[in-house]
């Protein structure tokens, strides 16, 4: 039986889906301007990755309070509007022969901060729009959606750019942020905003509230440690893939899109199983399982070489492993937002995503100096060794009673 969300929920999911697809459509574009356009070193366009993210993430640490008492939906539309403007700012810029290296680095960090706050205010406004018992199929909706973008948003922006030159896909990014403000304003359902306490201390001792009440959580507190050094892990070896197939192995452009197209499917599958198998086998099991496998399949990128071989075994080893991912995800952002009070949401999802972008920033650059140390592949087999030891942090049976839900319910 297909959940009912209501559609309140439609109207958020659909949102997220156009600005989702606007950021995969634009996927790289800010290095392609940096290197085509205004002719940046090398160094200049790592730095516009890893200083924006890292810029970003730390502008974003007071905002978790800011949001946790205020309504949600208007802070959702004002960072797509933030959004919208800032990467509008670009073709604009572009097209009047103004665009510096300044500006790019400056919108970076604007729409990563708005990202981030985006994100707390629209989980925080999630956990109130939809029942307990539907937040995993919610959050497997959300899962799929971002996989399928990934899978089809790069190629059509490869192709825009081969059409229109480099920023069209920016415009189309700032597009889909406007869109998506459009969206959030359709909702008509209530909001939800969290008194403040005025027996709490200053605002500067709520800073650190998320992670403390992350810290206090034994099972919110293993979910924080898995995901921040998974991901960390995993995306240390994103560039590193890149300049190993692209670089040393010589896979032409097409062949190196279909080694990350292809597998990004799996995520939509994982995702669409993932409340089927739940329900089926229990929610800590498929979630120790997926994420033992998870953490096995990486170390399988560094068994890649040379030809039609190489380009099949990152194809079946991004494929296993995002697969995995799609039915990890949900179950962990579900479990996340169960466990937290509706007056502390916002802040706890700041806190875990400040942490997430802080730690691969900094993996990031640590595995680019290791890859430089040795070479890409012995750094990517590293990583996958490291990835054996995360699912010892997962959270015991204990930490995690199984809710009674109904089975019908979860199927998306």
């Amino acid at each position: 039986m297909r959940a009912q969300l209501g559609r309140d929920f439609g109207r958020l999911w659909s949102a997220y889906a156009v600005s989702t697809y606007g950021t995969w459509i634009a996927f790289g574009a800010f290095p392609l301007i940096a290197v085509e356009v205004l002719h940046s070193p090398a160094f200049a366009v790592s730095l516009l990755e890893a200083a924006g993210l890292t810029v970003a993430a730390i502008v974003a640490i007071p905002l978790g309070t800011w949001v946790e008492h205020r309504a949600k939906r208007p802070v959702m539309i004002a960072t797509d509007l933030a959004r919208f403007l800032a990467m509008a700012s670009v073709p604009i810029a572009y097209f009047l022969g103004l665009l510096t290296y300044g500006q790019l680095l400056a919108v970076s960090v604007v729409s990563g901060t708005s990202s981030i706050v985006f994100a707390a205010a629209s989980g925080a406004y999630l956990k109130h729009l939809v029942r307990s018992d539907h937040l995993l199929v919610a959050n497997g909706r959300f899962e799929g959606t971002s996989w399928v973008a990934t899978a089809a948003g790069p190629p059509l922006g490869g192709a825009l750019i081969g059409l229109l030159g480099p920023v069209i896909t920016v415009a189309a990014d700032a597009l889909s942020f406007l869109l998506s403000a459009i969206g959030v304003l359709r909702i008509r359902g209530d909001d939800v905003a969290a008194p403040r306490d005025p027996a709490t201390g200053p605002r500067a001792t709520e800073l650190l509230g998320g992670w403390r009440f992350i810290l206090h959580d034994p099972a919110l507190r293993r979910l924080f440690l898995n995901s921040i050094l998974v991901s960390g892990l995993i995306m240390a070896t994103v560039p590193l893939l890149a300049v190993l197939l692209l670089g040393e192995y010589r896979f032409p452009a097409w062949q190196y899109g279909l080694a990350f197209g292809i597998p990004a499917l799996g995520g939509l599958a994982g995702a669409r199983l993932s409340p089927r198998l739940v329900t089926r086998y229990g929610r800590h099991r498929v979630m120790v399982v997926s994420g033992w496998l998870r953490s096995i399949f990486p170390l399988g990128l560094a068994f890649a070489q040379p030809g039609i071989a190489g380009l099949l075994t990152v194809i079946v080893v991004e494929g296993l492993l995002i697969t995995c991912m799609g039915i990890f995800n949900p179950i962990n952002a579900t479990e996340r937002l169960q466990r937290t009070p509706a007056d502390h949401a916002a802040r706890v999802l700041t806190a875990w995503s400040v942490s997430s972008k802080l730690a691969q920033a900094t993996l990031v650059v640590t595995w680019g100096v290791l890859a430089t140390l040795t070479s890409p592949l012995v750094a990517i087999a590293v990583s996958g060794v490291l990835l054996l030891a995360t699912p010892l942090l997962l959270p015991k049976q204990a930490h995690m009673p199984e809710p009674a839900v109904a089975a019908a319910a979860t199927y998306i």
